[in-house]
């Protein structure tokens, strides 16, 4: 895990440095995100997050933006039996190291603002999770339960002023993070909304 995601910046920085235009910077931000699943007995919520790495811009009205981002996210599954001994409730935190490889266009451009929109793919590697129990009963999911490598398509509008950028995406996973937990298949895909604000710190024209 550790070297793929040496080898990842490192062709980052490598393609950017081999194009005309290249821009780097640091985003930091808001995730809400929601773990979804096809069982009418259980309820899903949302769960509060956050996300912090770099991205870049390599290429000028269209261009190609890679990542590198350390994200927060999850959700609350909640059983919804009649049997009071059967209720359970239950956080499911997740750390991923997420590599979205985006393509870009700006609508507006200028040297003060820029109002751009952005969709692509990304791979999402598991690096900690943790499952918590929310009530007295305890739950059927296990951190052994989450996938660790997952797939997601996501897509987004930003704007730029000067030096700082503000963006909001929707991402939503391709993939199961939960297949199965004991005897239930769970089926739950993860999708989140994410709102960031960034700061440009490097800028090759």
């Amino acid at each position: 895990m550790k070297k793929l995601i040496l080898v990842l910046t490192i062709v980052l920085f490598i393609t950017g440095v081999s194009f005309g235009q290249f821009a780097l910077g640091i985003r930091v931000g808001y995730n809400a995100s929601k773990l979804t699943t096809n069982l009418d007995s259980i309820k899903s919520s949302f769960n509060s997050g956050g996300h912090v790495g770099v991205w870049t811009h390599i290429g000028k009205r269209l261009y190609f933006a890679p990542e590198l981002l350390y994200t927060f996210s999850g959700g609350v599954f909640t059983s919804e039996g009649n049997a009071a001994v059967s209720q359970w409730k239950q956080r499911i935190t997740v750390g991923s190291m997420d590599v979205p490889l985006l393509l870009g266009f700006k609508i507006i451009h200028s040297s003060i603002f820029t109002w751009r929109v952005e969709a692509g793919p990304e791979a999402s590697f598991v690096i900690n999770s943790k499952v918590k129990d929310l009530g007295t009963v305890t739950g059927p999911i296990t951190s052994s339960d989450i996938n660790k490598a997952n797939w997601y398509i996501l897509a987004g509008t930003g704007i730029n002023v000067l030096f700082l950028s503000l963006d909001i995406r929707y991402q939503y996973g391709l993939n199961q993070m939960i297949t199965s937990a004991q005897n239930l298949s769970f089926d739950a895909k993860n999708s989140l909304l994410i709102v960031s604000l960034g700061w440009k710190i490097l800028d090759r024209k």
